[in-house]
């Protein structure tokens, strides 16, 4: 997870029986702006710390992201439609590293699932959690999924359980402020997903060869 790679190619494509065919893109920051900017500053992605951004702010944010190499983000698509924005950084050069012993090997993520239209499809958000997992266990250097939910967003700390996540100690990340980039300090809840054979998890829905679950 430590590449570059670059905006509009696709750098993961999976079918998921039952569901589609899903494909991860990396942001690009012109392009995307508009349509992340949407999603970011609904009251249901408050958690996401960016309600307030405009869309220029939006696009400078992922330009910076876009420039880093220890940090990624990515336009998730279903049979052409994006419908998510997931996110992925090495622990040890991020603010998460000030709260726990990082290991080697440790990814953090962060996923935001866009707004439906319609009723919630049952499965959904737990179909696109199988396929980030495979996606970043692609890399052999990827030894454990690390998620840092706010600690006040129970459901996804829920969500994170039910998918397999072990749940670790709640911390207070630091606050950010620097020139290119402020991040205001955040309570939020440790959990860990191990590779499988490191230990006895496994990923999601991997058994069967269809993934399962999340919301």
């Amino acid at each position: 997870m430590t590449s570059a790679p670059s905006a509009g190619q696709s750098v993961h494509t999976q079918v998921v029986e039952g569901f589609g065919t899903v494909t991860i893109t990396p942001v690009d920051p012109a392009a995307d702006s508009a349509l992340i900017h949407s999603w970011v500053t609904q009251e249901r992605a408050r958690f996401w710390g960016m309600g307030g951004a405009s869309r220029e702010l939006v696009q400078e944010i992922y330009e910076d992201v876009d420039r880093r190499t220890t940090h990624h983000a990515f336009m998730v698509s279903r049979d052409g439609e994006q419908v998510a924005l997931f996110q992925t950084y090495d622990c040890a050069e991020d603010r998460v590293s000030e709260c726990y012993e990082v290991r080697p090997g440790d990814v953090g993520v962060h996923l935001l699932i866009g707004p439906a239209e319609g009723p919630a499809e049952r499965g959904f958000t737990g179909a696109l959690m199988g396929v980030f997992m495979g996606f970043v266990f692609s890399d052999r250097a990827a030894r454990r999924v690390v998620v840092e939910p706010d600690a006040r967003n129970t459901k996804a700390i829920a969500r994170m359980e039910r998918t397999g996540f072990v749940l670790g100690p709640e911390v207070v990340l630091p606050e950010i402020d620097l020139p290119e980039v402020h991040l205001p300090a955040k309570p939020a809840r440790l959990a860990f997903f191990s590779a499988p054979g490191a230990d006895s998890q496994a990923v999601p829905g991997a058994a069967s060869g269809a993934v399962s679950a999340t919301g």
